[in-house]
């Protein structure tokens, strides 16, 4: 049994490979302020309602992008599961070359996003990340992270505009048939979630013209689902996406242990 660790600025999720699939995925709020008891105790209780065996777990792989996270964590996993994990970063997976300024900034999720791209596709691919941010991680054919855009995410864009304007309420995250807004609900979706759609949609043609027009692309996050009319951009919307490079990822680095 595999637990994959993906620790993120809004929750840490917990996924458990066993049998060739994700048979289980917790989610932890992510509160760097908490002990590592907190989470220590939070994943026995995910374990023991699941009837998981914490003597099962052989491997274990961390990403996380909260630094003060990251010892919290990994003082957790190694306590709770008698073993050091796998941290994640861009020299944990030698394949793939980090073709970025400074590569030790970029984020440990998108490094496992990019792991999963180019292993099960080996071509030119950017991965889109709808979580917290959203994120552009682009890995050519060759094995090579060629670099990463960052935006900020649907629900960050939301509620930056709603504690910014005294006027405007929080709205549901559903796309609108219509750009013409005909009340403030349907406003701000149309500006947000029609203007996102085209954000992407914008972002991913840009990124092939600079590939020659070889570029595939590929979601995930919480919330890739959301825009889909975004669906036909890209040749796999899979949530569980960062799960599976990580999981590759801590298969590697175990055939070479």
């Amino acid at each position: 049994m595999l637990l994959a660790v993906d620790a993120g600025n809004t929750d840490t999720v917990f996924g458990i490979w066993q049998k060739e699939e994700w048979t289980h995925i917790f989610r932890i709020r992510s509160l760097p302020d908490e002990p590592p008891y907190f989470y220590e105790s939070k994943l026995r209780l995910h374990f023991l309602e699941a009837n998981l065996a914490i003597s099962d777990v052989k491997t274990i792989v961390l990403s996380s992008v909260v630094p003060p996270l990251t010892p919290i964590l990994r003082t957790m996993l190694t306590n709770l599961f008698g073993q050091t994990p796998v941290v994640v970063g861009p020299d944990v997976y030698p394949e793939l070359k980090v073709e970025i300024d400074h590569p030790h900034e970029i984020g440990s999720d998108l490094v496992a996003n990019a792991v999963a791209a180019y292993t099960k596709y080996g071509r030119n691919a950017v991965v889109v990340d709808f979580g917290t941010a959203l994120t552009f991680t682009t890995v050519s054919s060759d094995g090579r992270i060629l670099g990463v855009a960052i935006a900020p995410g649907l629900k960050t864009a939301v509620k930056a505009l709603f504690s910014n304007t005294d006027q405007l309420p929080e709205v549901p995250l559903q796309l609108p048939e219509s750009a013409i807004g005909k009340n403030t609900t349907h406003a701000i979706q149309a500006g947000i979630l029609l203007g996102y759609e085209s954000l992407v949609r914008g972002m991913i043609t840009r990124i092939r013209r600079e590939l020659d027009g070889d570029c595939i692309a590929l979601a995930t996050g919480g919330l890739s689902s959301i825009i889909d009319t975004l669906h036909g951009e890209f040749v796999e919307v899979n949530r569980s996406l960062t799960l599976d490079g990580l999981r590759m990822i801590g298969e590697r680095v175990g055939r070479n242990t």
